[in-house]
């Protein structure tokens, strides 16, 4: 409990002095400069928050919050801003889980866990379906790309094996 009041108060902290900057500018810019960067913070918390909650509950049960949040983001903005907010949110949740299978792949004991304790095989099945090209994407940036740098062996990634150790785990 002592770390999260720490981070509580390092946030608090962090939108105060930029407050401060604002009302204690000499200047009107000055002041649009720290308000800015009080709202460019907002921001930027909303976002952390908003993965944090992505990683820790899943996809199913985000979808509750999810339809909520798009029917605020219509009401606001319009469709163009629900397809801005579903894409968003396709790349936040399906770089989570093309990270979480690459490391299953790799035998990490945490990934196993994590699909043990969210997943069902069937659900499994749908979302490493739906982020398919997530995860080759993160295979390239993370295993083919370095090693053009580093030259260091490769880890083979194969998805019927993941799928067959998947049923395995999860049935």
């Amino acid at each position: 409990m002592q770390e999260y009041r720490s981070f509580a108060l390092i946030i608090l902290s962090i939108f105060a002095i930029t407050l401060l900057g604002a009302y204690f500018s000499p200047t009107f810019q000055e002041q649009k400069d720290w308000l800015e960067l009080f709202f460019l913070f907002g921001g930027v918390l909303f976002i952390v928050s908003t993965l944090t909650l992505f990683a820790a509950l899943g996809f199913s049960s985000f979808a509750m919050y999810m339809a909520v949040f798009l029917a605020a983001v219509i009401s606001m903005f319009g469709i163009l801003g629900a397809i801005i907010v579903v894409l968003l949110t396709y790349l936040a949740w399906g770089s989570v889980f093309a990270m979480e299978v690459l490391l299953f792949d790799a035998g990490t004991e945490t990934a196993k866990e994590w699909f043990v304790s969210r997943y069902t095989f069937q659900t499994f099945k749908i979302e490493f379906y739906a982020f398919y090209p997530l995860i080759g994407c993160m295979y390239l940036f993370l295993e083919l790309v370095p090693n053009l740098f580093s030259r260091e062996s490769i880890i083979d990634f194969s998805p019927d094996r993941v799928l067959k150790e998947m049923e395995r785990l999860l049935s």
